[in-house]
């Protein structure tokens, strides 16, 4: 199936805001494109984003968007459900990654909210991007002061994986330097274990010891020293109230809160400038942070992990809270 083609016309902007915050929301992709935060006096960009919303057509690096329906990698681009096998785009060959061209990221919502919420709703077909089942999206991403949450839901006409995440690259810098003296500790006790094109092995193993410790708060640029990056996902500790907080030099600090298992750890090693950015940023390597709240990556071949099976009676749903102050 070929992606959709996206008239100019019909993307839309949503604006939300709420004292010293706003959010720019896009139809396409539900792409959060800016979050602009009052900070000793100036308004700091906190997430990396085009200035332009044509921009984001058929982008790469999924900058700002809700990816799905099933976010991540899932070998060989290909699984099987209740007997029948399912080929997918393998826009990774040989795999495929964040359901490819004609993903969630790539779709143009319908749109409608106010001065602090907006929903986001969008229907897929049968098969599309080699799925099954018809499947309602619902995203409503709302402002309360300084948090922005995300409550994302699915239900379905069959039984279908599903599995969303919210893609922000996150520089609380304002995006014109690297990530590198940003402080990072997440709530993780393990990670799923992966091979060397980053597809799970199926198991978990510690953290302890690695570049993937952040139990307690640790410099980026210290946790790796040789500016390798990150691309892992991160077994969540069950029960915190806050799973992961970044905290940058200028003082700007940010919590996020998810009920999902997992958090894929992303240092945005393969960002390049695709188009012009906004505010003064620079699209480059290492220059923003994802934190992608989610289920276990190729879950869908992996019977060890989580399903992340959909039904008509077990809709889908995940919420997610960032705070920046």
């Amino acid at each position: 199936m070929t992606p959709h083609l996206i008239a100019p016309k019909d993307l839309r902007c949503h604006v939300l805001q709420d004292g010293n915050h706003q959010v720019s929301i896009l139809s396409l992709g539900c792409i959060t494109q800016n979050w602009l935060v009052s900070h000793r006096g100036q308004d700091v960009p906190v997430v990396l984003g085009y200035q332009d919303p044509l921009h984001y057509i058929g982008q790469s690096e999924s900058i700002g968007a809700i990816v799905g329906r099933v976010a991540n990698r899932i070998s060989k681009a290909s699984f099987t459900l209740n007997g029948q096998h399912h080929h997918l785009p393998a826009n990774i060959k040989p795999d495929h990654l964040h359901s490819g061209p004609t993903g969630l990221g790539h779709q143009n919502w319908d749109m409608e909210g106010d001065d602090k919420s907006v929903r986001l709703t969008y229907h897929s077909p049968d098969g599309e991007g080699g799925y099954p089942a018809a499947v309602n999206f619902e995203v409503v991403i709302t402002l309360s002061e300084n948090q922005l949450t995300y409550d994302m839901k699915a239900s379905v006409d069959r039984p279908t994986p599903i599995n969303l995440a919210q893609h922000n690259y996150y520089n609380l810098m304002g995006g014109a330097g690297p990530i590198w003296d940003h402080d990072l500790q997440i709530n993780a006790h393990g990670t799923t274990t992966l091979d060397n094109k980053l597809i799970p092995t199926g198991f978990i193993d510690s953290i302890a010891n690695t570049n993937l410790d952040f139990r307690k708060i640790r410099n980026l640029g210290e946790a790796d020293p040789s500016k390798t990056g990150s691309d892992a996902n991160l077994v969540l500790t069950q029960n915190e109230k806050v799973n992961a907080t970044l905290t940058a030099p200028n003082g700007l600090s940010l919590r996020l809160s998810t009920d999902q298992p997992g958090l894929q750890l992303y240092t945005g090693s393969s960002l390049y400038e695709q188009n012009p950015p906004l505010n003064g940023q620079k699209h480059a390597p290492f220059h923003g942070i994802c934190l992608e709240a989610q289920q276990f990556p190729d879950a869908v071949n992996r019977p060890e992990f989580p399903s992340i099976i959909v039904t008509p009676d077990k809709s889908y749903r995940q919420v997610t809270t960032v705070e920046i102050s």
